[in-house]
C-alpha cells in the first residue's frame, strides 16, 4: 500500500500516512487526519487526491489560495508515481511505496547487549540539551494528538527529533495470542525515503519484549564484516528495541535502527552497544510517555464501560484505589432508600400490544429514580423489576446521608407529580412510594461465586423496603424510620423538609413496633398541608395513642380533607367505633404486607 509522507521545515513538523485505493483523500490544514497545521500556506481544504492506475492524482481545489509546485512549477493537477513529491508552501509531500515488513532474516549482530531500566535510570545524557528540549515538548505532542494514530505519528517523530542518528523508527506489537506470535506493526516512518522496503529484525523485537528489558544488536562491528552488505542495503549499522511498559500497551515496543557517525578520515570508528544509551534512555522516556496516555485512555474506557453499572461515587472511588479495595464488604452506617413505580400493573394490561413502548416508559421512570441518587451522591444497589434501592454512607462516609437520600426522595416525588400535570407525559400515570431507613449494614461486591453485584445487605435494608410497601397503607409518598425521622427534625431547616410522625405500627411479620413518619417538602413547595397542620395531627396521634379517641377523631378533621394519610388513623377510629379497644398499647397492627 502506498504512503504520503508530509514533512514541514521542522523535523517534528511530519506525517506519513498510508493511501487507500480509490479513495478520495481531501489535504487541508484542518483536515483531520490529513491535516497540515504547521503550514499557514495551506488552505483549509487545498487539495483532492486520489491512488488510481499505480499512481496518485493531485487536484488543487478552488479554495486554495496557494499553487502546488511540482519541479519548481506550479500546476493545478498532477499524476505522480512512487519516489515523486509536490510541494505546497514550506511543506513538501512525497509519494512512496516502501514496505515495511518484520523479518526473521535478518543476520545475526556482531554484539548483542541488554540494558535494565534501572541501569539507564541511573545514566546521564552526555548531549542532554537537545533530548531534554524535546522531552519537554511531550505533554505537547500528547494533548494535541486527536487519537491513538496521531499519537504513534507524534512519538515516531520526537524519535528522530531526539535521536538524530536515527534512518527509521517503528512501534510494533507481538500478540502471544496469535499463532506463531505474530507480529504486527502499528506505526513506522523513514527519515529518508530510500526506495528500499524496511526490514525490522524479529529476533530484536521478541527479545526485548520476552526479557522486558532494552536489547541492542549492532552490525558493523570487529567480529563481524559478512553482515557489511546488509548493513549498506539497509542504511544502518544498529537497532534497538524498547518494551513499552503497562497493561493497556502489554506486547508493545518501540523499534529504532540507524547509523554510528563517520569517526573521520579514518573511517567510522568502531562502536559497542553501550555507545547508544544515550538513545536508550531518550527512547525509555518516550515509551514510557506513550504508555502512561494509552493506560489514561484504558481507564478512561472502562470508566466509560462501568459507568451504567457503577455510580458516580463508586467510579470515583475506583479511579484512586485499587478495585479490591474500594469494593471490598464492609460494615459501615448507611441510609437505605427503596423506591416503587405505582400503576405499573393497570398500565401493562393497557400496553399488552405495545410492550416495547411500555418497557421505554419503565425505563424512564427509573431513569428518574437513578438520576436523583446520582445527583445526591448515593450509589443504586439493585433493581427489583420495577423498583429501585439506593444508599448512602458507602464507599466513602457521609455524614448527611440521611440529607441526601431525603433530597433524592423529595426529588422524585416532585418529578412524578410535575410529569402528571403534563398530558401525554410517558410518565403520567405513574407514581412512586418510598421508604427510607437508617443503620449498620454491610456494603461492597456481595454475591456468590457465580454473581456478584455492588449493593448493601442488613436488617437496615428490609425496613426501608417495609417502608416502601407501607405507604400504600398509609397513604403517604415518603416514609421514614424512627432514626431517619429523628435526624432530620435535628439537622435539616424546615425550610428544606418536614417531618410528620404518622402512626406506631406493628408491620406484618414482625414483632416490634415502629414509629413510621412521613417526609414532606417545605411550605413554600407544599402549601397544603401547613405546620399547624402537622402540629394538629401529631396531636391527634398523641391522643389516639392516650386512648383519648374522640379527641383525636375532632383533630384529625381539622386537617385539610385532601391531605391522604390522616385517612388511616380516621378510618381506624371508626372501625372501632371511636373507642379503645381492651388492653390498647397505642400501636396499630398492619395485617398486610
Amino acid at each position: 500500500m502506498p504512503d504520503l509522507i508530509a514533512q514541514g521545515p521542522e523535523q517534528q513538523q511530519r506525517w506519513r500516512r498510508p493511501i487507500t485505493l480509490d479513495t478520495v483523500i481531501v489535504l487541508g490544514r484542518t483536515m483531520t487526519p490529513w491535516s497540515v497545521a504547521w503550514d499557514d500556506h495551506i488552505s483549509r481544504e487545498h487539495a483532492r487526491l486520489r491512488w488510481q492506475g499505480g499512481r496518485l492524482q493531485v487536484d488543487r481545489l478552488p479554495s486554495a489560495s496557494n499553487p502546488i509546485f511540482v519541479n519548481g512549477r506550479p500546476v493545478d493537477s498532477c499524476a505522480l508515481r512512487p519516489g515523486e513529491y509536490f510541494v505546497i508552501g514550506s511543506t513538501t509531500f512525497t509519494v512512496t511505496d516502501e514496505q515495511i515488513n518484520v523479518s526473521l532474516d535478518v543476520p545475526r549482530p556482531a554484539a548483542e547487549q541488554t540494558f535494565s531500566q534501572e541501569f539507564l535510570r541511573e545514566v546521564k545524557f552526555r548531549n542532554a540539551d537537545q533530548r531534554i528540549e524535546v522531552l519537554a515538548r511531550l505533554p505537547g505532542i500528547i494533548a494535541g494528538a486527536a487519537n491513538d494514530t496521531e499519537l504513534s505519528v507524534r512519538m515516531v517523530n520526537a524519535l528522530f527529533t531526539g535521536i538524530p542518528a536515527a534512518a527509521a523508527a517503528a512501534i510494533v506489537a507481538v500478540d502471544p495470542q496469535r499463532a506463531g506470535r505474530e507480529t504486527r506493526v502499528l506505526h513506522w516512518d523513514r527519515r529518508l525515503v530510500s526506495g528500499d522496503d524496511f526490514r525490522p529484525s524479529e529476533r530484536l523485537i521478541r527479545a526485548a519484549i520476552d526479557a522486558g528489558e532494552n536489547v541492542v544488536h549492532v552490525w558493523k562491528g570487529d567480529q563481524q564484516r559478512e553482515s557489511v552488505g546488509f548493513t549498506e542495503v539497509e542504511n544502518v549499522d544498529w537497532a534497538f528495541c524498547t518494551p513499552i511498559p503497562g497493561e493497556a500497551c502489554h506486547g508493545w515496543a518501540i523499534y529504532v535502527t540507524g547509523q554510528f557517525a563517520d569517526g573521520g578520515q579514518s573511517g567510522p570508528r568502531v562502536m559497542e552497544p553501550s555507545d547508544l544509551r544515550d538513545e536508550l534512555k531518550f527512547t525509555e522516556v518516550v515509551a514510557t510517555t506513550f504508555s502512561n496516555h494509552h493506560e489514561v485512555r484504558r481507564l478512561e474506557h472502562e470508566r466509560a464501560s462501568l459507568s451504567p453499572f457503577f455510580s458516580p461515587i463508586v467510579l470515583a472511588a475506583l479511579s484512586s484505589q485499587a478495585g479490591e479495595v474500594v469494593l471490598a464488604p464492609r460494615e459501615t452506617e448507611v441510609s437505605v432508600l427503596f423506591c416503587d413505580l405505582r400503576g405499573f400493573s393497570r398500565t401493562s394490561e393497557q400496553a399488552a400490544d405495545d410492550l416495547l413502548g411500555l418497557l421505554e416508559r419503565v425505563s424512564r421512570a427509573l431513569g428518574v429514580m437513578t438520576r436523583q441518587i446520582f445527583d445526591q451522591g448515593g450509589v443504586v444497589g439493585d433493581f427489583h423489576g420495577d423498583a429501585a434501592m439506593g444508599f448512602w454512607g458507602w464507599p466513602i462516609a457521609q455524614e448527611d446521608a440521611v440529607q441526601r437520600a431525603a433530597r433524592a426522595a423529595m426529588g422524585t416525588v416532585a418529578e412524578f407529580e410535575q410529569a402528571s400535570q403534563r398530558p401525554g407525559d410517558p410518565l403520567t400515570d405513574f407514581r412512586v412510594g418510598l421508604g427510607i431507613a437508617t443503620g449498620r449494614a454491610v456494603a461492597g461486591q456481595i454475591g456468590t461465586t457465580d454473581q456478584v453485584k455492588v449493593t448493601v445487605f442488613g436488617p437496615v435494608v428490609n425496613l426501608a423496603s417495609r417502608l416502601e410497601g407501607m405507604t400504600k397503607v398509609l397513604r403517604a409518598n415518603v416514609l421514614l424510620d424512627e432514626r431517619t425521622a429523628r435526624f432530620i427534625r435535628g439537622n435539616v431547616a424546615t425550610d428544606v423538609a418536614r417531618v410528620r410522625r404518622l402512626a406506631v405500627v406493628r408491620p406484618y411479620g414482625m414483632q416490634h413496633p415502629l414509629e413510621v413518619s412521613e417526609l414532606l417538602p417545605p411550605v413554600a413547595d407544599y402549601p397544603r398541608l401547613t405546620d399547624a397542620n402537622i402540629a394538629d395531627y401529631e396531636m391527634a396521634l398523641d391522643a389516639l395513642q392516650n386512648g383519648n379517641w374522640d379527641d383525636a377523631f375532632e383533630l384529625l378533621h381539622q386537617i385539610p380533607p385532601d391531605d391522604r394519610a390522616k385517612d388511616f388513623l380516621t378510618v381506624f377510629i371508626a372501625q372501632h367505633n371511636r373507642t379503645a379497644p381492651s388492653g390498647w398499647d397505642g400501636v396499630i397492627p398492619i395485617e398486610t404486607k
